[in-house]
């Protein structure tokens, strides 16, 4: 058994510096609904908790440009009933619903839904190699049962994929994470905050040591007309996206304005290429241009057996997304 270290945060200032000063293993603590799992199954085994669920961060506030902060602390359940949230932003609301149990989301945290880890059978089995859990040891999934891992953005060391539907719309909607450490604090762009793995697939965020979760900025434009969040799951509820698709359009008349597309279930971070949005600019909505941008947008996509069936899928997904979000 670990012995544990348990703290209640006082403010901001000392829990970043107790976590940013020691070389033990820490970790912050909201509502713990992954991290706890985690411990149980001896995947996690920090040193120190730190619970910040005291600290100013637990409301959600309106930006002086007219959009909208979500504290680390607010529960997911409070975040998709927002009336703000529910009103300018519905692509975010209707991704958290679809995300979890209604227990589940009264407990998480905004901060701790970006900084959940993988559901990869290989990563919770201790017994199992996995290079996420244990750098260097391999990867398990790549000749093992695969159906669930990702097809896009993978390396032979990883092919695990992030299982936050929150983070899907987040990164649609251009959304930027707020964070502080002991050098001050800073702003990463949501999809700058998650990272592909690479030959370092145990660092999943560009968050550095100590550093924490403080808010979510969502900017002004939030698409409350035409959006669509698609899960395609093995089961209608309580289960992890096989392909998610958060879509976003601003029309005129039957002209893109603007567009936005991004994946959950398929790779190490939600998938999203803004470069290849800018190209459907000015373009008829159409089923024939959405399928144009869903073959695009999964070029370069692989299988590994069991999920070679995620491809046909993730590009069916696009163009449904598209096409409700055009249609409302």
């Amino acid at each position: 058994m670990n012995n544990i270290s348990f703290s209640k945060a006082q403010d901001i200032k000392s829990a970043i510096n107790t976590a940013g000063s020691t070389e033990k293993e820490v970790r912050y603590i909201g509502g713990g609904t992954n991290l706890l799992d985690l411990m149980k199954y001896r995947v996690e085994n920090p040193d120190q908790l730190i619970d910040i669920n005291h600290l100013d961060l637990s409301e959600i506030k309106s930006t002086d440009d007219g959009g909208l902060v979500l504290g680390a602390t607010v529960t997911n359940a409070d975040t998709a009933y927002h009336e703000k949230v529910e009103k300018n932003y519905p692509l975010l609301s209707e991704a958290i619903l679809a995300a979890a149990s209604a227990q589940l989301r009264n407990m998480a945290t905004n901060g701790g839904n970006l900084m959940q880890r993988t559901r990869c059978y290989y990563f919770y089995d201790t017994s199992m190699p996995c290079n996420k859990r244990l750098p260097g040891s391999g990867c398990a999934a790549l000749e093992g049962f695969n159906r669930i891992h990702a097809i896009l953005g993978a390396s032979e060391h990883c092919i695990a994929t992030h299982p936050s539907d929150m983070a899907v719309a987040l990164a649609a909607l251009d959304a930027t994470v707020l964070v502080s450490g002991k050098e001050g604090e800073r702003k990463i762009p949501i999809l700058e905050f998650h990272r592909l793995p690479g030959d370092t697939p145990h660092n999943e965020t560009n968050l550095k040591k100590g550093e924490l979760i403080t808010g979510i900025e969502l900017p002004k434009k939030g698409f409350s007309m035409h959006y669509a969040y698609l899960k395609v799951r093995d089961r209608p509820s309580y289960a992890f996206a096989l392909v998610s698709v958060a879509a976003a359009l601003e029309l005129e008349g039957d002209k893109i304005e603007d567009i936005r597309v991004a994946l959950g279930g398929v790779a190490h971070k939600p998938w999203r290429k803004p470069e290849i949005e800018k190209e459907f600019q000015q373009m008829t909505a159409s089923r024939e241009n959405f399928e144009a941008l869903a073959k695009k947008l999964l070029e370069g996509a692989t299988g590994y057996g069991d999920n070679d069936f995620k491809i046909p899928l993730a590009k069916k997904t696009i163009v449904r997304a598209l096409t409700e979000a055009m249609e409302k």
